[in-house]
């Protein structure tokens, strides 16, 4: 009996091993194709949409045709030209969105007023020849701060941005850049 049951065992065993291999060979080969002909021989001069097939040469020709066709830029309006000249007045015109700053400490703006952590969209602004920075949340005002006009662009990649940079251990450098004008301003953080 004994000597049964090791038999079963190494018969399962080998079994298995043969079942696994034949499932392997099955799966890798199984893949593999050997056709000598393409899908469209089988749909003669007419597939089932009722389409003619095309040669690889003719495909080429149409994909050669479309990139020599010269797309037209959606932004510039019909009818008018778009030249070096009023580049300036066409970014002018385009609706520009407001940088957004992260702050991540309280900012002090005066002996009572504070700045709280959040995300803030910025605006620059200048009154009386003055600039200065505007801090919203959604439509909201929150705060008004005057600051340095300057000519620096301090290496920012885009035209329009706002950053927050090092000044010290008790104040930071809020950078803000605009076609209109770049500036700075130096605050104090809250403690």
């Amino acid at each position: 009996m004994i000597g049964l049951l090791i038999r079963k065992k190494h018969y399962y065993k080998y079994m298995r091993k043969i079942i696994v291999i034949i499932f392997a060979l099955l799966f890798f080969t199984g893949n593999a194709s050997f056709a000598d002909t393409d899908i469209w021989d089988y749909f003669g001069d007419q597939n089932v949409y009722g389409q003619k097939p095309v040669s690889d040469k003719e495909f080429e020709q149409a994909l050669e045709s479309k990139k020599k066709k010269k797309k037209r830029d959606k932004n510039i309006p019909k009818g008018e030209e778009f030249h070096q000249s009023n580049e300036t007045q066409f970014i002018k015109e385009t609706e520009e969105e407001m940088p957004v700053l992260c702050v991540p400490a309280n900012i002090k703006l005066s002996e009572t007023e504070i700045l709280p952590v959040g995300h803030y969209q910025v605006a620059g602004e200048k009154k009386n020849g003055k600039p200065y920075l505007k801090f919203y949340q959604a439509h909201y005002l929150m705060a008004e701060i005057p600051a340095v006009e300057t000519h620096d662009d301090f290496n920012q990649e885009t035209v329009h941005f706002v950053n927050l940079l090092e000044n010290g251990d008790k104040q930071v450098k809020i950078i803000f850049g605009s076609l209109d004008f770049n500036a700075y301003s130096v605050v104090n953080i809250a403690e």
